[in-house]
């Protein structure tokens, strides 16, 4: 019987607005420590491609999955060296209003975030069903963040507190319920969230009222690319290598010239001697600016 095999990786999406582009830099491989880091405007610099006729897809408004156009700024990729770029989802730090339950339905716990403690960019997305697949994560007092440790939403709606009279005191009299218009409290599910069936009393850990969370989508992985700034390219050094080029007899100026023949860069040649007329020392040494355009090569070969 034949076996059948489905790919599981698919290209994504993703909008600039849900990825966070941060950036290292650092003049050599050597330096590693005393690193800086700089957060860059993804919505600037990160641009996707569309289908067209040719991709078979719908022109200008079908994104083509998985390949982006990404710009460096000229003014923050204007030195030689190393910059690491850190491609990964955006992240949305708040804070657990109320670790609650449904009132219509107990068993069901979840966490309360004030859609006032969003940032203002990210508020767009705490709709109903809107942070389906998205993944909390915990931070401790000190700061730190939980290491490996996760919940992933499946459920968000919009709901308001009621009370309910308990029989047993050390239950809760603020439940929640959901609502169907707008709201400033949005309730979430967890995955997981309820008691394994072999063990009831194991509630499962979603968090505690007034802790710092990271909500996170979960579109991409996070991407590490490393780009190298360099004072010369390939095509620079062929054309020091296999250029035109020309030597001035009289003066000495040595003139290289790119591929349209366009003077590249020029130089000073001489040799040095000593009181004897013994020669030490031959001498190619750069002009800088002070390009001698009397050199061009047409007015040389013609």
């Amino acid at each position: 019987m034949a076996i059948g095999s489905y790919g599981t990786i698919r290209p994504s999406d993703v909008s600039p607005t849900d990825v966070e582009i941060i950036m290292n830099y650092t003049p050599s491989r050597d330096v590693t420590d005393a690193f800086v880091l700089t957060k860059l405007d993804a919505q600037t610099i990160l641009r996707p491609y569309f289908e067209n006729s040719e991709t078979g897809g719908n022109a200008g408004v079908e994104v083509l999955g998985g390949l982006y156009n990404l710009t460096l700024p000229a003014n923050q990729f204007n030195a030689l060296g190393f910059y690491t770029l850190y491609l990964r989802p955006a992240q949305i730090r708040t804070v657990i209003t109320d670790c609650g339950v449904l009132s219509a339905l107990p068993n069901v716990k979840g966490l309360v975030i004030d859609l006032t403690n969003v940032p203002a960019q990210y508020q767009n997305k705490f709709v109903p069903q809107g942070l389906v697949g998205f993944r909390v994560e915990y931070l401790n007092p000190d700061g730190s963040k939980i290491p490996n440790f996760f919940r992933v939403i499946t459920s968000s709606f919009y709901c308001e507190p009621v009370v309910s009279n308990e029989v047993n005191t050390q239950q809760k009299a603020i439940r929640y319920r959901y609502v169907d218009g707008s709201s400033n409290l949005i309730f979430l599910t967890l995955s997981p969230s309820s008691s394994p069936t072999n063990k009831p009393n194991a509630t499962p850990f979603i968090g505690q009222p007034s802790q710092d969370i990271i909500i996170t989508n979960t579109f991409f992985n996070p991407i590490t690319v490393e780009i190298e700034m360099v004072e010369y390219d390939i095509s620079s050094l062929a054309i020091a290598l296999y250029g035109n080029q020309t030597k001035s007899i009289d003066d000495g100026i040595y003139t290289i010239y790119d591929s349209q023949n366009n003077i590249y860069r020029q130089y000073n040649l001489y040799e040095v001697r000593d009181q004897f007329n013994a020669l030490l020392y031959e001498v190619r040494q750069g002009r800088g600016n002070n390009v001698d355009f009397s050199k061009n090569f047409t007015n040389i070969t013609t």
